[in-house]
C-alpha cells in the first residue's frame, strides 16, 4: 500500500499527530541542507540542484514510496557514480541518466522485484559502501586542503597525484576544514538536540563572513550563490534516443544502486520503529521521484538512512515528516540563499569526511574480515577493491556472482546420500525388525537436489556391487529439485537398466512428484516402484530376511 494511504487507515495524519511530524519534518529538514548541497558539489552539480533534488524527490516519495518513514534526498553512496556521470556526460547526461533510471526503478517495483534486490548478500553491500566511502573520502582532499584540481582517470592515479600535492596545501583553508570538523565532531558529542552539520555549517560561514580570506573558496567564489527562487519545469538539455542509448548503462547503475540503498533504509527504519515497509511499493516511490527531480532541476536520488533515522528518533511516524523536511528547505532557498555564498567549500568537504567515515560501517568491515568464513571475506575484499579501483557496477556484479557460486556451493555441500543399513531402518520406524536382503540397497537422498548437487549423487551411486538387484530412493528430504537434478535420475535409471537393476523412488513430496510425472520418469520406471511408503516395498511380516523382488 502507498505510504500516505497506510498512514491515513492508521489514523497518523490526524492532529494529535501533527506536532511530532512537522518538528521531526523542521529537524530533518535542517539536517539534509548542508548535506543537499555537499552531495551535489561532490557529484558534479551546482548546490541548489541538491536543494531542489531533496525538494522535489524528498515529496514525491513520501507521498508514493512504501515507507512512511523514509526520508529520500541526494545521498553519499551516489556521489562516485554521479560525479563520474557529470564529467563524462555534463549536468544534463546526468538528468537525462536519472529520468532513466527513474523509469527503471518504477518498472521494478510493478514487476515485484523489490524483494528480489534485498537477497543482494551481505559481504557484497558492506564491501562495495566501504569501498565509496573510501573513494568519498579521497575525493574531498581537494577542497578540503585548497589543492589544485587533479585530472585522473583512475583511483590510484588520483591519490598518488593528490598525495604528491599536499605539501602544497593552501593554509587558510586546510584551517578551515580542520576547524569545521572539529566543531563537527565536537557538536555532534556535546550538542545532541543540534544537529552537528548545521552547527559546523554555520559556524563556518559566520568565520568566513567575519575575515573574508580571500584563499578561501566558497560557494558564492565558485557557483555564484544559490538563487532565490524555485525550479522551473524544463526537460534535460539534449535528450535524444542516442543520448539515452549511450546512457542505458549508468542509469542502470543508478537504479540499481537506487534500489539497494533505498530498501536497505526502510529495513533499518522498520528495525528501528517496529514498522513494516513495502518494497515494491517504496521502488515505484522512488521510480516517481527521480523522474521527477530531473524535470525541476534536480538529479538522483534514494532513501537517506542518516536523514531517516533522525527522523525517526525526532518522534515522525506518518509520511508528513518528510513533506515538512521539502517544505522546510523551500522556505530556506526562498528566504535565506543568498546567505549560502559565504559557505565554504572545505567545511562541506569536512561534513563529507563524516559521512564517509560513517558510510564505511568500519567496525562492521573489520569484523567480518575477522570472523567470517574466509570465502565470505574473499567475497567482501574482492568487491571492495573493485568498487575503489575499478567500478562499482564491476564490483557489485562480481560480488554477487562470487556470493552466489559460493552459495551454491555450500547448498550443494548439504545434499547427502547415505546408504541404510537394517540398524538404520530399525531406528527410524522401530515396529518391525528389518534384514535387507544383500541385493538390495536403500539410499536416504537429503537436500536440494540441483545442478550444484546433481553430480554429487551420480558420483555417489555409479559404483554398484555386481549381486544388486534393487536400488530404493528414499527422497522425502528433498524438498527441490532442477531439471538438472532430474537428468540425474535419469541418467540413475539408465544405468539401472543396462545392469537389470530394479529402481524404486520412495517418499517423494507432492511438488516432487509432480515434476517426476510430467517429466516422464514415472512411466519409465512403473507407478508400482514409485512408493509413497517404503514398507510398501515388502510383505507386512515382522521379519525381512528372505524377500523376492
Amino acid at each position: 500500500m502507498i505510504a500516505i494511504l497506510e498512514a491515513k487507515h492508521a489514523g497518523l495524519l490526524s492532529r494529535q499527530y501533527w506536532y511530532r511530524n512537522i518538528m521531526s519534518g523542521l529537524i530533518v529538514g535542517v539536517v539534509a541542507l548542508p548535506l543537499a548541497m555537499a552531495f551535489a558539489i561532490a557529484s558534479g552539480a551546482k548546490p541548489e540542484q541538491g536543494l531542489y533534488t531533496a525538494i522535489v524527490a524528498g515529496t514525491l516519495a513520501s507521498l508514493f514510496g512504501g515507507s512512511r518513514l523514509q526520508i529520500t534526498g541526494p545521498t553519499g553512496a551516489f556521489i562516485v557514480i554521479l560525479s563520474g556521470i557529470t564529467a563524462k556526460y555534463g549536468i544534463a547526461g546526468l538528468q537525462i541518466a536519472t529520468l532513466m533510471a527513474g523509469i527503471m526503478l518504477l518498472i521494478m517495483g510493478l514487476a515485484r522485484m523489490g524483494s528480489v534486490i534485498r537477497y543482494i548478500p551481505e559481504p557484497v553491500i558492506i564491501g562495495f559502501t566501504s569501498g565509496i566511502a573510501v573513494i568519498i573520502f579521497v575525493g574531498q582532499w581537494q577542497d578540503f586542503f585548497g589543492l589544485a584540481p587533479q585530472a585522473a582517470h583512475h583511483f590510484h592515479e588520483k591519490l598518488l597525484r593528490l598525495i604528491t600535492a599536499l605539501p602544497h596545501l593552501e593554509l587558510h583553508t586546510t584551517l578551515m576544514g580542520i576547524f569545521t570538523l572539529a566543531v563537527l565532531l565536537l557538536s555532534n558529542r556535546y550538542l545532541k538536540k543540534i544537529p552537528g552539520p548545521l552547527v559546523a555549517i554555520v559556524s563556518a560561514t559566520v568565520l568566513q563572513s567575519i575575515f573574508s580570506f580571500k584563499e578561501v573558496t566558497t560557494i558564492g567564489s565558485t557557483f555564484g550563490g544559490i538563487p532565490q527562487a524555485l525550479p522551473q519545469f524544463s526537460l534535460p538539455a539534449g535528450i535524444s534516443a542516442a543520448t539515452m542509448l549511450e546512457l542505458i548503462g549508468p542509469a542502470f547503475t543508478i537504479a540499481l544502486l537506487g534500489a539497494i540503498e533505498s530498501l536497505l533504509s526502510a529495513v533499518v527504519a522498520d528495525n528501528m520503529a517496529g514498522t513494516l515497509h513495502q518494497s515494491n511499493q517504496e521502488l515505484i516511490g522512488q521510480g516517481i521521484a527521480n523522474i521527477a527531480s530531473p524535470l525541476f532541476g534536480g538529479f538522483a536520488a534514494t532513501g537517506a538512512l542518516a536523514r531517516t533515522a533522525t527522523n525517526i528518533r525526532n518522534g515522525g511516524n506518518s509520511p508528513l515528516s518528510g513533506i515538512v523536511h521539502a517544505l522546510t528547505l523551500v522556505l530556506i532557498v526562498i528566504l535565506l540563499a543568498p546567505l549560502a555564498a559565504n559557505i565554504p567549500l572545505a567545511a562541506l568537504a569536512a561534513i563529507l569526511f563524516v559521512v564517509a567515515y560513517n558510510m564505511s560501517e568500519a567496525h562492521r568491515f573489520l569484523h567480518m574480515v575477522k570472523t567470517a568464513p574466509r570465502a565470505d571475506v574473499a567475497v567482501l575484499l574482492i568487491t571492495f577493491l573493485l568498487t575503489v579501483f575499478s567500478d562499482l557496477v564491476i564490483a557489485v556484479n562480481i560480488g554477487v556472482m562470487l556470493a552466489t557460486l559460493l552459495f551454491m556451493k555450500r547448498m550443494a555441500e548439504t545434499v547427502s546420500i547415505t546408504q541404510l543399513s537394517d540398524a538404520d531402518l530399525q531406528q527410524e520406524y522401530g515396529q518391525r525388525t528389518w534384514c535387507l536382503p544383500p541385493s538390495t540397497l536403500v539410499y536416504r537422498v537429503e537436500g536440494p537436489l540441483f545442478f550444484g548437487a546433481a553430480e554429487h549423487l551420480q558420483h555417489r551411486l555409479q559404483t554398484l556391487r555386481e549381486d544388486t538387484d534393487t536400488i530404493v530412493l528414499r527422497i522425502s528430504r528433498v524438498p527441490i529439485m532442477d531439471a538438472t537434478g532430474m537428468q540425474a535420475l535419469w541418467n540413475l535409471l539408465d544405468t539401472c537398466k543396462h545392469h537389470n537393476i530394479r529402481l524404486v523412488i520412495a517418499e517423494a513430496r507432492p511438488n516432487i512428484l509432480e515434476k517426476l510425472r510430467r517429466s516422464g520418469l514415472v512411466s519409465q520406471i512403473g507407478e508400482q516402484n514409485v512408493l509413497p511408503h517404503l514398507q510398501l516395498l515388502w510383505p507386512s511380516t515382522v521379519t525381512l530376511g528372505a524377500v523376492q523382488k
